[in-house]
């Protein structure tokens, strides 16, 4: 079993930042892709951005140039840090993990998710 443990939302100004922070606690081999995603009310759940091992990260377009996701290996954190944060950037975010746990076995876990209000 893998536990995501989500903290770092809240409610900011537009033009405010946010840090996000996801660990991965478990029985865990090696993790290979983190990632978060996000659903805002009436809408579906949508990919925000992904870091592979190896550092490769992808970004949806909307938050290219004001989203940074990073992870620390040692600690099975990742993290997405949020600038420039606009009122549709509200939403609940997931963090998302896939990996491997002793000796061999794949994983593919969610968080509870954490919700993000850009308001002012």
């Amino acid at each position: 079993q893998v536990q995501l443990v989500e903290s770092g939302g809240g409610l900011v100004q537009p033009g405010g930042s946010l840090r996000l922070s996801c660990a991965a606690r478990g029985n865990i081999r090696s993790v290979n892709n983190m990632g978060w995603h996000r659903q805002a009310p009436g809408k579906e759940r949508e990919l925000v951005a992904v870091i592979i091992s190896g550092g490769s990260t992808n970004y949806a377009d909307s938050v290219k140039g004001r989203f940074t996701i990073s992870r620390d290996d040692a600690k099975n954190t990742v993290y997405l840090q949020m600038n420039s944060l606009e009122p549709e950037d509200t939403a609940v975010y997931y963090c998302n993990a896939k990996g491997y746990l002793w000796p061999a076995r794949g994983f593919d876990y969610w968080g509870q998710g954490t919700q993000v209000t850009v308001s002012s």
